[in-house]
């Protein structure tokens, strides 16, 4: 008798622990409330920097600005008279030097500190606007860009002497494309 009650306290215990597994609850709901307040935050501030930028263009009467389809402006300080020069495309070796400053017209770095520097068109590490104002420009030319902070070096700065959130003008002037075919 006792042998037949432990068979059958066995068999029971063994039921009641060999349920089939179940799938957890979750402890909270999301809902994309955190994303939602960085997009309005990063809009405002969006918002703010081209307010500056705007402002700063509107006093600007001896330069004729041109905004970029990416979100930035810039102006010719010195423009290629023949169209014969033909813009840096995907892989070319551009040489060039350039210039950084803060919105008020303060130097970030000494004058001579980016001179003569090699980029391989969209093969190499360039912050955004830089990378992508270098395609608008011809061999000869001297352009000064207006960078948003998020076409610059955003958030993060260049964790040296840019800071977060940081709108750039940049004098950039393009001394030499060599084209991939020639390369």
């Amino acid at each position: 008798m006792m042998n037949k009650l432990a068979i059958i306290a066995v068999i029971l215990v063994t039921s009641i622990a060999c349920k089939t597994p179940e799938a957890r609850k979750p402890v909270s709901v999301k809902t994309g409330s955190f994303i939602n307040a960085s997009v309005e935050r990063n809009k405002k501030l969006n918002n703010k920097e081209y307010a500056k930028i705007e402002a700063l263009i509107a006093t600007d009467t001896s330069n004729t600005y041109f905004t970029s389809n990416t979100g930035f402006w810039y102006y010719y300080n010195a423009k290629a008279a023949d169209s014969i020069n033909k813009m840096p495309d995907f892989g070319d070796v551009v040489n060039y030097s350039y210039k950084l400053r803060d919105l008020k017209g303060n130097f970030i770095y000494p004058v001579d500190n980016f001179k003569n520097i090699n980029y391989t068109i969209d093969k190499e590490e360039l912050f955004t606007g830089l990378r992508e104002g270098l395609k608008l420009m011809k061999t000869g030319e001297t352009v000064t860009f207006l960078f948003p902070s998020h076409k610059a070096y955003g958030y993060y700065g260049d964790e040296n002497k840019i800071g977060t959130n940081i709108s750039l003008i940049c004098e950039v002037t393009l001394n030499t494309i060599t084209k991939l075919e020639d390369q």
